[in-house]
């Protein structure tokens, strides 16, 4: 991720899911719960469990989510319309 990367607040439309905190694998569980509430659409994950790193982007992958931004404790995810 660049020094030119928006914050979670400068994403238009982009739900906020703040994990911070939370150890392995309830970031990733908590993402999947605000997708699976919240429909397709962008999400920012804010994540500062190193695990994370490695569990976000496999998540991505395996829903068919594009994972846009990654780094910093910040993961910006895409979730395509059905």
């Amino acid at each position: 991720m660049t020094d030119s990367a928006p914050e979670p607040d400068e994403v238009p439309q982009a739900a906020r899911v703040d994990a911070r905190g939370l150890a392995c694998p309830l970031p990733a569980l908590r993402l999947a719960r605000a997708v699976r509430e919240g429909g397709p659409g962008r999400y920012w994950l804010l994540a500062d469990d190193p695990a994370a790193r490695q569990d976000i982007p496999a998540l991505a992958g395996e829903r068919g989510w594009r994972l846009l931004e990654a780094g910093a404790g910040r993961f910006l995810v895409e979730v395509p319309g059905s």
